[in-house]
């Protein structure tokens, strides 16, 4: 995030300047405007209970992530790379009021957790990006960290999504809605996949590198349950392979499609707990 930061520009004393055009976050929800209040239930936040734009209009990244507890040491480590100080003391949790998501803010960097899977990023992803457009948030980076499982990969090595494929290794997202099967794009923004690349060179720690991101609906295809054999297994991970995926997670396919949707340069960048 620091090597953005200063690559793109910015300043921290003027951010809510630095615009790079429109950059407005899209909703594409025409009912939105009509309503009274906006009530972002899981994030414990409002239109009516909060000033979001002054809380958070001079956002310029997003960096979300599983677990609860890894993003106010993230928060922190922000604060430190971006010379913030802090004040002495650790980030407060500014969805305290609820149990689900924790939310933390350093600068200009939100951190965000989204828990485990589709459905859970997916719930944070529609009121994060309705609390971005409330805001007035602009030229928004929406970036996914957070461990996976590597394909022929040193464990270590972070992988840089360039595309987010489903379990046919297609760039897709399929979603049931009513009783219509809705398929959106996952295609990243390439741009900043190199932009990332490039500073990913000033740290030699671990090896970094571009590929194709597998989504996956469960953590275990062989845990209480198994109806494959050890050798389809391998032949299929080795398809996957050839078609260019380095890595599977669980969130990849959802956070792509909802994102490009609504005008957001997002990311996902990921390290490798296994090989």
């Amino acid at each position: 995030i620091r090597q953005l930061w200063k690559a793109r520009g910015f300043e921290l004393k003027s951010c809510r300047e630095s615009h790079l055009g429109d950059g407005l976050v899209h909703v594409k929800n025409p009912h939105l405007e009509a309503m009274d209040e906006d009530v972002l239930y899981h994030l414990d936040l409002g239109t009516r209970t909060h000033d979001l734009p002054a809380m958070f209009g001079d956002v310029k990244f997003v960096c979300v992530g599983d677990s609860p507890s890894g993003m106010r040491p993230f928060a922190e480590l922000m604060q430190q790379e971006l010379g913030l100080g802090g004040g002495g003391g650790r980030p407060a949790d500014l969805c305290a009021g609820t149990d689900r998501y924790a939310t933390f803010r350093a600068g200009p960097v939100l951190t965000v957790s989204h828990g485990m899977g589709i459905p859970s990023i997916s719930v944070m992803l529609h009121e994060l990006i309705k609390l971005l457009h409330r805001a007035k948030c602009r030229d928004v980076t929406i970036i996914r960290i957070g461990t996976s499982g590597g394909l022929g990969m040193e464990p270590g090595s972070v992988v840089i999504t360039d595309t987010a494929v489903d379990s046919f290794f297609q760039a897709r997202f399929e979603q049931a809605v009513l009783d219509a099967v809705v398929v959106r794009s996952t295609e990243l923004d390439k741009g900043l996949a190199e932009e990332l690349l490039r500073c990913s060179e000033e740290l030699h720690d671990f090896l970094t590198l571009i590929g194709h991101t597998m989504c996956t609906y469960n953590f275990y295809e062989d845990g209480a349950l198994c109806s494959f054999s050890s050798e389809k297994k391998l032949e299929y991970l080795k398809r996957a392979y050839n078609a260019g995926v380095r890595n599977t997670e669980m969130e990849s396919t959802a956070f792509a499609a909802t994102c490009g949707l609504c005008g957001l340069k997002a990311k996902p960048h990921t390290l490798h707990t296994s090989a």
